[in-house]
């Protein structure tokens, strides 16, 4: 079963999707992350989706319902590399990610995350 890489550094994990998603993938994703959350201990998510050129209404959930899974779970989620086509996309389809701070690239999440783990 194909899986998607989760890294530990510190009290942070990263997760950097380099492969098309589809909808079992994502859900794939969703479990194995909040595992390692409680696993870990983790304070805070970066997911790193800069090689999507597309993202759906379906994987565009599955982020913010991770994020809110993620905040039950006592860790933040940042989300980076963002590409415009999928920032227009998510704003058309109407979506919010409640709950989702966003960077521009992952040395900007991992700051930011950082400075509200300091906090």
């Amino acid at each position: 079963m194909e899986r998607i890489p989760i890294l530990r550094m510190g009290d942070l994990l990263l997760v950097t999707i380099q492969v098309d998603m589809h909808d079992r993938l994502a859900m794939t994703l969703q479990d194995d992350l909040t595992e390692r959350i409680v696993s870990d201990s983790a304070k805070g998510v970066l997911i790193d989706i800069s090689a999507l050129d597309l993202v759906d209404s379906f994987i565009g959930r599955m982020i913010s319902n991770t994020a809110a899974m993620a905040r039950v779970l006592d860790a933040q989620t940042v989300v980076v590399g963002m590409q415009p086509a999928v920032a227009i996309t998510l704003v058309e389809l109407g979506l919010t990610l409640h709950g989702v701070k966003t960077a521009l690239n992952v040395e900007k999440g991992m700051a930011l995350l950082g400075k509200n783990l300091t906090r």
